[in-house]
Parts: C-alpha cells; sequence; structure tokens
C-alpha cells in the first residue's frame, strides 16, 4: 500500500505563511483524488482541500477560499498546500490523505479517503 508523508509544519505569527509537502511512496496520478485535512484539539476533523491528479481539479472549503491553495507535482509525486495570511484558528493538525478507488473528491467527504499521512502540526499565534 502507498505511504503519504507530510512536512512543512511549524510556528507562525497570524498574518504569516507555511508550506506543506506530501509526499507519495507511489505515483500520484494513480490515486482518484488527494486532499488535506486538519483536526484541532477538542474539534472534529474537517477537510481543507482536495485535488484530482488526473484532471487538476480542485475544491476548497469556505472557510480557506483566497488564502490556500493545493497543487501537485506529478514528477516528484508531491502535494503541496500553500497557506497565506494564516490566522489563530487554522491551528490545527494538517493530514494529507489520498482516494485511490473514486469518489465526490470533495472536502467534505473525508470518509472517502483510505490512504492518510502521520499528520503535521500547525501553529498559528496572535
Amino acid at each position: 500500500q502507498d505511504h503519504l508523508v507530510e512536512s512543512g509544519g511549524g510556528s507562525v505569527q497570524a498574518g504569516g505563511s507555511l508550506r506543506l509537502t506530501c509526499e507519495s511512496s507511489g505515483h500520484i496520478v494513480g490515486f482518484y483524488c488527494m486532499g488535506w485535512f486538519r483536526q484541532a484539539p477538542g474539534k472534529e476533523r474537517e477537510g481543507v482541500a482536495t485535488l484530482r491528479p488526473g484532471g487538476g481539479t480542485t475544491t476548497y472549503a469556505d472557510f480557506v477560499k483566497g488564502r490556500f491553495t493545493i497543487s501537485q507535482d506529478n514528477a516528484k509525486n508531491t502535494l503541496y498546500l500553500q497557506m497565506n495570511s494564516l490566522k489563530p484558528e487554522d491551528t490545527a493538525t494538517y493530514y494529507c490523505a489520498a482516494d485511490g478507488y473514486g469518489g465526490s473528491c470533495s472536502p467534505h467527504h473525508g470518509d472517502e479517503f483510505d490512504v492518510w499521512g502521520p499528520g503535521s502540526q500547525v501553529t498559528v499565534s496572535s
């Protein structure tokens, strides 16, 4: 089974930027969909953004539109999440995930994703 590993998290002040990287052990074009999700302490997991590696179609949660950008590098089998204008409420563990079988490719349907990375912590201070 393919493995995903996130990196690039850290601590930043409000208004700052971070770029998360998700490296796949397999070819990302083989996945039907990839996405970023996050979970803050005491809160449920929520979807951030998704991308179709085969066609490049992206979908964003309303709370990150205009601030975050999901992208891919097929040659490096890598998924990215560029996060700008970070807010304290963006503090969470961010997870990369992949859906190998097909579904809605929506950040609102995390249950459709069957491969998950261990997560990367992002902390935004005010």
